[in-house]
C-alpha cells in the first residue's frame, strides 16, 4: 500500500470513528475547515496541556495568557501583516487550478530529493554490509547530479522570494518544466501576491463600520500585552509568555487534509531576551523543542531540521522542525529569532514606551524575541498519521490500531464486562465509577470481548480490562495492553495505582527535562 493510500484510509478512518468532521457537512462542507469530534477534541485538549504543562508548569520564568482574537486594526500594520503578508499564486489557464508558486517549486525540489534516496536505496542493496553511505552520497553521479539540481532550484527560489522578483519564480516553474497536476499542461498565468489576512467590520451601522482583521497569528497579542505581564508578573529578563489561540488565513490553495486549514490553533511562546544574546537563546529552544517532540515517542527518525533560505521582515535567524506526515517532511514547528522588530513597531505605532528597565546592567532597552510557534492541528495530524496501522495478526485476523501515545490517548481505560449478565456489568459499573474520576474512561458490553478490543485498538485505548466470572471470587481483573496484545490479571485494588503509572503526566514530563 502506497503512502498516499494510506493516507487516504487514515481520513476515512478519523471520521468514521468520531476524531475529525468535515465542516457543514450537511450542507456540503466548507473547503478547509473540519470540525473535532468526540475523540477529537480529547486529543486536541490532551497536546495542549502537555505542551502548556512542558512550557509553562516545567518553567519559572515562562507565564501564559488569553489575549482577545479581535485586536485594533493599526496592530497589523505595525506588524507588516497589511502590507507583507502575502503568498506568491499562479493559476493554469487549462485547469482553471490555483497553486502556491513556491510550493509547486518545492515540490519539485523534494521529488529530486526522492531520486536521490532511491538511488541510495539501491546502492545499499547492491553492496549489502560493505555499503558506505557518506561515501556513496559524495562520489555517485547520478546523486551528485541530482543534489546540484535541488541546490540551484533551491537558491534561485530564495533569490526570487527575497527580492519578490514574481517574473522570475514563473521563469523557475518554466526552466524546470512543472506541470500542472490537473490538466498536465504548462500553461500559466503571471505570478501575483495575494494578502492572507480575513477582514470583516466592526460597528452597529455598516457605513461607519471599521474594518477590522482576523488575526493571522496569536504572537501579536502577546506582544501587545508585553508591558502589562511584565509589570504585573514582576518578570525580569529572560522570560516567556505563551498562548494557545486560534488564528485565521485565507489559504488559497487549502490541502492536505488538517495540515492547511483556514481555521486553525496556534501553540506560541514569546521568549524576551537581552539584545546581544538572541542566538544563544534560538540555539537553546531549538533543541529544547525538539527535545518535547521527540518524548512523545513517535519515532525520532521522523524529525528533522531546516533552517529557512528567505527570512521573514522580522526575523535575523529562523528554523523549522520538520515532521514526515504520509505526504513527505513538512513543517510541524517554527523557531525564529525575531529581533526586537515586533515590540519596536509597537512602539512607534502606539507612541507607548516599550521598554525593559534592567537593574543588572542599570539600562533600559527594547528586549529581542525568540519565538516558539507550532500548529496544534498539524501536531494532531503528526500524532494520528505516526500512530495509525493496519495489521495482520499471526491468527490470520487483520486489526486497524491507533497506536497514540498514552498519554495523549482520547480514551485512557475501556471496562469490559465479559458478558452481559450473571453480576458482571455490575461489578464493572462498580469499578467505572471508581476510576473515571481520575481517567476518561470507556464502558462497553456490546458484542463479542475480540470486537470489541478491536474497537478499543481502532480509537488508541492504550488499556482495556475485562471483568469476568472469576472476578467475582477474587477481585482480580484481566489488563489489556494495546500495542503487544499482552494480558495480565491484577487485583482491582491496584487498578487505579498501575494505570496512573501508565499514563501520568509526571512520567511523561519527565523525560523532557
Amino acid at each position: 500500500m502506497t503512502q498516499e493510500d494510506l493516507f487516504k484510509n487514515l481520513i476515512a478512518h478519523a471520521k468514521e470513528y468520531g476524531f475529525i468532521f468535515p465542516s457543514s457537512e450537511i450542507y456540503d462542507g466548507l473547503g478547509a475547515v473540519y470540525d473535532y469530534g468526540q475523540l477529537g477534541v480529547e486529543l486536541k485538549n490532551n497536546i495542549k496541556r502537555y505542551w502548556w504543562d512542558a512550557m509553562v508548569r516545567l518553567h519559572d520564568n515562562i507565564v501564559g495568557i488569553d489575549s482577545a482574537i479581535f485586536m485594533h486594526p493599526r496592530i497589523w500594520e505595525a506588524s507588516g501583516h497589511v502590507g507583507a503578508f502575502n503568498d506568491p499564486l499562479i493559476d493554469n489557464k487549462d485547469s482553471k487550478k490555483r497553486y502556491r508558486a513556491d510550493v509547486l517549486l518545492e515540490e519539485y525540489v523534494a521529488k529530486i530529493e526522492e531520486k536521490i534516496e532511491k538511488e541510495v536505496e539501491k546502492g545499499r542493496k547492491k553492496f549489502g554490509e560493505a555499503f558506505d553511505e557518506v561515501q556513496f552520497r559524495a562520489t555517485n553521479p547520478n546523486v551528485l547530479r541530482n543534489a546540484q539540481k535541488a541546490e540551484e532550484v533551491r537558491a534561485r527560489m530564495a533569490a526570487a522570494l527575497n527580492a519578490n522578483d514574481l517574473a522570475d519564480m514563473r521563469q523557475l516553474i518554466i526552466d524546470c518544466e512543472i506541470a500542472c497536476p490537473v490538466s498536465g499542461s504548462r500553461n500559466w498565468t503571471e505570478v501575483r501576491q495575494f494578502n492572507l489576512m480575513f477582514s470583516t467590520q466592526m460597528g452597529s451601522v455598516s457605513e461607519e463600520a471599521n474594518v477590522i482583521y482576523l488575526r493571522p497569528e496569536t504572537a501579536q497579542g502577546i506582544f501587545v500585552n508585553f508591558l502589562n505581564v511584565q509589570k504585573t508578573g514582576r518578570m525580569k529578563i529572560p522570560f516567556g509568555i505563551a498562548q494557545i489561540g486560534k488564528a485565521f488565513r485565507n489559504e488559497i490553495v487549502a490541502r492536505q487534509f488538517i495540515f492547511r486549514m483556514r481555521e486553525f490553533e496556534q501553540m506560541e511562546m514569546q521568549f524576551f531576551v537581552r539584545p546581544g544574546e538572541e542566538m544563544k537563546w534560538y540555539e537553546y529552544w531549538k533543541e529544547a523543542r525538539l527535545r518535547w517532540h521527540k518524548s512523545l515517542g513517535l519515532g525520532d527518525a521522523k524529525y528533522r531540521f531546516h533552517n529557512h533560505e528567505k527570512l521573514a521582515h522580522y526575523a535575523n535567524a529562523a528554523a523549522d522542525i520538520e515532521f514526515e506526515f504520509p505526504f513527505g517532511f513538512k513543517e510541524l514547528e517554527g523557531i525564529h529569532s525575531r529581533t526586537d522588530f515586533d515590540l519596536r513597531r509597537h512602539q512607534q505605532f502606539s507612541g507607548k514606551r516599550l521598554q525593559f528597565f534592567d537593574p543588572e546592567t542599570n539600562e533600559s532597552y527594547v528586549p529581542y524575541v525568540v519565538e516558539t510557534s507550532i500548529g496544534l492541528d498539524r501536531t494532531i495530524l503528526a500524532v494520528l498519521s505516526a500512530a495509525y496501522a493496519e495489521e495482520k495478526l499471526e491468527s490470520g485476523e487483520e486489526r486497524v490500531v491507533m497506536r497514540i501515545p498514552a498519554v495523549l490517548a482520547p480514551i485512557k481505560l475501556a471496562v469490559l464486562p465479559l458478558v452481559k449478565k450473571d453480576g458482571l456489568p455490575e461489578k464493572a459499573r462498580e469499578i467505572m465509577n471508581e476510576l473515571k474520576f481520575d481517567f476518561n474512561c470507556q464502558y462497553d458490553e456490546k458484542d463479542s470481548i475480540g470486537k470489541r478490543y478491536r474497537r478499543q485498538d481502532a480509537i488508541g485505548t492504550p488499556y482495556c480490562i475485562t471483568i469476568d466470572h472469576q472476578s467475582l471470587e477474587d477481585n482480580c481483573v484481566t489488563i489489556r495492553e494495546r500495542d503487544s496484545m499482552q494480558q495480565e490479571r491484577v487485583p482491582i485494588a491496584t487498578l487505579r495505582t498501575i494505570v496512573d503509572d501508565l499514563v501520568s503526566w509526571r512520567k511523561w514530563l519527565s523525560k523532557i527535562q
